[in-house]
């Protein structure tokens, strides 16, 4: 793990100095982006469903190749697919843990690795709390206003009627950052709370496109171009594999019409995937570029 540094106000992201009582200084492992570049908390539940975590995916995937941050708790559920979901899209991810950045005392201890990987990625760790600070429950509502202070927006992808989610929702609203929601199925218990914020007037999202449409970044040309030079740089053997997908297939007949020892095929997969050339929705294998 890289070593902790202490930055001062006058270091910190404009942004975070609009919110109530900004904390004097933060403990950082690894490094904050340019000024430019856009803060994107993504928070939702520790209990998600598969619909929350497909949605959580499909949107930072889409936002792959712009100047965008996603900022999110290291937590279990959500928290963590986002920042995996960010590293896959190459997006830069800052964690923001409920305990000091230590090895001993991170937090949850689970995502350790996790949190190895956003740094060697360049992303960051970020904590108000000493270094040896370990997790408490008052400490989880303390971060979440950091969390929305430093995002220029907030993403809930699931929340229950009482979900701690909501929390960093609030504190986004009274911080005047926009709010938006992923809207959930209406007999889902992981819906309540989020499909709540929609009544009250909380924007929808349903893609990447629909924050870059509201950024004001251009998105079909500069797109393409990007997905074209994904599959240029493909190997000949990952392009077979485009070829294949011109419909989503289940995964096991995708391997069986590779030809190709069963375990390279699932290694190439994972590759693909881990690049985020493809995805599994639902047993099915699809193109996500």
């Amino acid at each position: 793990m890289r070593v902790i540094t202490v930055i001062k106000k006058n270091e910190y992201p404009k942004q975070l100095l609009e919110i109530p009582e900004p904390p004097e200084k933060l403990f950082v492992r690894g490094t904050l982006p340019a000024e430019e570049t856009k803060f994107l908390c993504v928070v939702g539940s520790r209990k998600y469903t598969k619909y929350g975590e497909e949605a959580c995916i499909k949107i930072i995937s889409e936002l792959r190749g712009y100047p965008i941050a996603i900022v999110s708790g290291l937590a279990l559920g959500i928290d963590a697919i986002a920042h995996k979901a960010a590293l896959r899209a190459g997006l830069t991810a800052i964690a923001f843990p409920g305990s000091g950045l230590n090895e001993g005392v991170l937090y949850p201890a689970s995502n350790y690795p996790l949190a190895r990987r956003i740094l060697e990625a360049g992303g960051a760790l970020v904590s108000e709390f000493e270094p040896d600070f370990k997790a408490t429950p008052y400490a989880f509502p303390q971060r979440n206003r950091l969390m929305a202070g430093i995002s220029h927006a907030v993403v809930i992808v699931e929340a229950a009627e009482k979900s701690g989610t909501l929390i960093t929702a609030r504190l986004a609203l009274d911080y005047n950052r926009d709010v938006f929601v992923v809207p959930g199925p209406i007999f889902s218990n992981s819906s309540v709370g989020s499909n709540h914020l929609l009544k009250e007037g909380a924007a929808p999202i349903t893609s990447g496109s629909d924050l870059l449409d509201h950024w004001g970044f251009e998105t079909n040309a500069k797109t393409k171009n990007q997905n074209v030079k994904v599959i240029e740089d493909c190997s000949p053997e990952e392009k077979l594999v485009l070829r294949l997908l011109h419909e989503p297939v289940p995964k096991d007949k995708l391997v069986r019409m590779l030809e190709m020892p069963i375990h390279e095929a699932n290694i190439l997969l994972s590759k693909m995937e881990i690049k985020g050339i493809i995805k599994e929705v639902v047993g099915e294998v699809q193109i996500s570029v």
